[in-house]
């Protein structure tokens, strides 16, 4: 089956290695044999959804993120009419604060963002800069990744990982983080967090192919040095929160 994966503004946000969430989805797809095109889209060209199976945008400096914001708001309608009929959704890092309905910025400023969630971001002084380790209610892997955000994010009811044994969560320490309701997911974690969670990578692919009507196999593999990699970090991780 040919599908269609957009990159949101591929140069613009791209903090952390962020195009490899949708490179590793790509291979992913591929190495279940079908065609993938990645179409990416510039700030200032028509966000047009007609034929798109996936939607990606990565992390950005915080400056580069209200660019991001105010390319996209006039297709706010558009973004939020594509959720709400399924297509699965990655904003990933400081790209999930514009799924809420304000940002607040450190001078006070408010930024009204795209309103497919009803959260509110508000930037502080501090940088909550560390790894994470926590749950996710869809698979029985956890969770792994870095985050380096100075937004605590409240009013969030449906998280991505509803509980953390390590790292700062939506709105403080060890409480849960990001954003998925649907098939649109929304993480502050970095890494990028497809490529350090294998779990996540295939329930991402599963939602991609069942919106896109393929075959969902019963097993979707992956790259083994992304599982092994994975198993490290992990395990680290899990000792450190122990400890």
């Amino acid at each position: 089956m040919e599908l269609t994966l957009i990159h949101l503004y591929p140069d613009l946000m791209n903090l952390y290695g962020s195009y490899a969430n949708l490179s590793v989805l790509r291979r992913t797809l591929e190495g279940l044999g079908h065609s993938v095109t990645v179409q990416p889209v510039l700030p200032g060209e028509s966000v047009a959804l007609d034929g798109c199976h996936f939607l990606y945008l990565g992390a950005g400096t915080e400056r580069a993120q209200k660019a991001a914001l105010e390319a996209l708001t006039p297709y706010a309608a558009v973004l939020r009419s594509a959720a709400e009929a399924g297509l699965p959704m990655l904003f990933a890092g400081s790209a999930m604060e514009l799924l809420g309905r304000r940002i607040t910025d450190q001078r006070g400023k408010d930024w009204e963002a795209l309103g497919l969630a009803d959260f509110l971001s508000r930037e502080t002084e501090k940088r909550f800069v560390e790894d994470v380790y926590g749950v996710c209610p869809l698979f029985p892997e956890p969770i792994v990744g870095f985050q380096n955000k100075s937004a605590v994010i409240t009013g969030i009811e449906t998280p991505l990982l509803s509980s953390l044994a390590m790292g700062y969560g939506n709105d403080g320490e060890k409480r849960p983080e990001g954003y998925q309701k649907g098939n649109v997911f929304a993480s502050a974690l970095t890494g990028p967090i497809l490529v350090k969670n294998p779990a996540l990578l295939r329930e991402v692919a599963r939602r991609v192919l069942a919106h896109a009507g393929a075959e969902v196999p019963g097993t979707i593999p992956v790259d083994e040095e992304l599982e092994k990699g994975y198993a490290v970090t992990a395990q680290q991780l899990k000792k450190r929160a122990e400890a």
